[in-house]
């Protein structure tokens, strides 16, 4: 173990002596030597209670808000404190804006009426217009197959028989001109008729031959090529006429769903304009509020409790109001009410019905009795943005009777019983002293005053009651020794104290925990090198060619820099090699 264990050892165990010893004395010590001022343990009616500060406001009343968006001023407001009448004027607010707004949203609407008003005519029109495209291809489509079927049924068969016809007429003649020219050939040799005649006649024959061969390729041209062509081209017809017609609905459909979304836009567009008119002459009405049921005017920044947010300057011509903000309250009756803050450390004595007694400032000598009806569930939010550290809850005391006297906004305060007792023991809460979780008070006993634990009961921040460990006329003193028993309760730590007070079993649980740390720290120290402490050489960690590496930085420098880099260096340690090399170069 080295020198320096052995001495911090050394003092821990001389420090913790000079505790153990002085714990020793206190506890030997005795309290021959309290002084002071005593207090007999009086027996007696007891009543448990507090009292806290708050505002009374009218328990029935109507609050006016500004319902004007955003941020307006005010250019009429009626005195505080008249009476009024249902339907008088309050309080008038700045118009102008609101006037220049309403005359640009008429001009709006009026656009986007007559957007609207094109927007319908145009849906008719393309309605009609899609109407007629399409009539006009199905009539288109209607021709095209009559066109077919007239060529099928009527002109093909026609022409066709017209060739046969063509053809055999041709024959005919064909026939009558050969039987011509015999007779010719006849009378030719027998000198009947000139040779002039007779090479007419032949003329004629072949004239008839050639018109049959004409006539019989003119009906094959018309059943090959003809009749192919035209019924190709009739049915093609047929087929885009029916395309057509295709894309004539669709297109039509597509213009009219158009002109329709075109038309429920401008519709829309329309009503929102309209809405936002009627909402500009909404918020122009709401300029001017008037009194809705008869009443005391009453100002609510008056009736506020003062606060971040609460507007602390009263309310008076040109004053800026925001939008929502509390104006006037307007009592519609004489009931009243006293809104206290509590604080947090009451909190747990205070429930709903308990009595209270609220006195006024203004309205001295007199008392009014009262009954808590809420509580409110969170901290006020005001109260705590001023102090985080404050927490106060927001309490209603409803106040028996009708008094007219009793104005929204006067100052109040209110004594909150929460407990009496006809007979109990108290002593001053000034008396009472507590060790770890033991209450204790200094009782005089002969020439000395002795610690004697006792069980208590409700305190009402002047007296506590003493429900064990008391008798009536003891003696108590008023000034315990407070340093004596903060050292015995400092020299007992936290967790020693918690233990006395925790059922779970907390001592157990921290004893557990220091255990496991310690084994902890002894298995680190286990597995710790052997030569952990000791000072390292710069380059021990560096692998080979980090060395190497370093070792060439190291020669390339001159030799006013390795002089500086070597003194830089702890040990004055150098790369490996350097030696050599720098010693020949002191003898070059």
């Amino acid at each position: 173990m080295s020198k320096k264990k052995i001495y911090l050892i050394s003092i821990i165990a001389v420090v913790a002596a000079v505790i153990l010893l002085s714990g020793q004395l206190l506890k030997t010590r005795d309290n021959s030597d309290l002084t002071g001022p005593t207090y007999p343990a009086k027996r007696g009616p007891l009543t448990i209670s507090f009292v806290e500060s708050g505002t009374i406001k009218a328990r029935d009343q109507i609050i006016l808000k500004n319902e004007v968006e955003g941020k307006t001023s005010i250019t009429y407001v009626i005195p505080e404190g008249n009476r009024v009448k249902k339907g008088e004027l309050l309080i008038e607010l700045d118009v102008s804006t609101l006037e220049d707004l309403k005359i640009d949203q008429e001009i709006s609407v009026q656009n986007t009426e007559a957007a609207f008003i094109s927007a319908k005519e145009n849906l008719a029109v393309v309605e009609n217009q899609a109407k007629s495209d399409v009539d006009l291809a199905k009539l288109t489509l209607d021709f095209a197959r009559q066109d077919l079927e007239k060529y099928l049924n009527g002109e093909h068969p026609y022409e066709l028989d017209k060739a046969n016809a063509d053809i055999t007429l041709a024959e005919e003649q064909l026939t009558r001109a050969d039987e011509t020219l015999k007779w010719s050939e006849k009378l030719f040799e027998q000198n009947y008729i000139s040779k002039t005649e007779r090479e007419a006649d032949k003329l004629s024959k072949d004239e008839k031959e050639l018109a049959v061969k004409l006539a019989k390729k003119s009906k094959d041209l018309l059943t090959e090529y003809t009749y192919k062509r035209n019924l190709a081209k009739l049915q093609s017809d047929v087929n885009q006429a029916d395309m057509a017609l295709e894309r004539t609905n669709r297109k039509a459909h597509a213009d009219v769903i158009q002109a329709q979304a075109e038309l429920k836009a401008k519709e829309s567009e329309f009503g929102r304009q309209k809405d936002k008119l009627a909402k500009a002459e909404d918020q122009i009405s709401k300029t001017k509020i008037y009194a809705p049921a008869d009443g005391l005017v009453i100002y609510a920044t008056s009736a506020k409790n003062s606060g971040r947010h609460g507007n602390a300057e009263p309310l008076d011509v040109g004053r800026a109001v925001q939008e929502r903000e509390e104006l006037i309250y307007l009592p519609t009756g004489e009931a009243s009410n006293a809104e206290v803050m509590l604080h947090e450390s009451n909190l747990k004595k205070t429930n709903k019905e308990l009595p209270a007694i609220v006195t006024v400032d203004a309205l001295q000598g007199k008392t009014f009795y009262g009954t808590i009806k809420s509580v409110a569930p969170l901290p006020d939010a005001r109260s705590m943005w001023m102090n985080p550290d404050l927490k106060v809850y927001n309490t209603v005391i409803y106040i028996d009777g009708n008094d007219p006297a009793l104005r929204t906004g006067m100052s109040c305060q209110a004594e909150i019983i929460v407990k009496q007792y006809d007979n109990a023991v108290y002593v001053p809460l000034q008396a009472i002293i507590k060790i770890g979780a033991d209450y204790t008070v200094y009782v005089k006993s002969g020439k000395s005053f002795q610690p004697r634990q006792v069980k208590i009961g409700l305190d009402n921040n002047k007296v506590i009651n003493i429900v064990e460990g008391l008798k009536e006329g003891e003696l108590v003193l008023l000034n315990p020794p407070f340093k004596s028993t903060t050292e015995n309760a400092q020299n007992r730590s936290m967790s020693e104290q918690n233990s006395d007070e925790n059922p779970n079993g907390l001592q157990e649980k921290i004893s557990q925990g220091l255990k496991n740390a310690e084994t902890n720290q002894r298995s680190e120290n286990a597995n710790q090198p052997a030569n952990i402490g000791k000072p390292k050489k710069p380059f021990e960690n560096l692998t080979a060619e980090q060395r190497e590496e370093m070792r060439k930085k190291f020669e390339q420098m001159t030799p006013e820099e390795k002089e500086k880099a070597m003194q830089q260096m702890p040990g004055g340690n150098r790369p490996q090699g350097s030696e050599k090399r720098s010693k020949t170069e002191e003898s070059q």
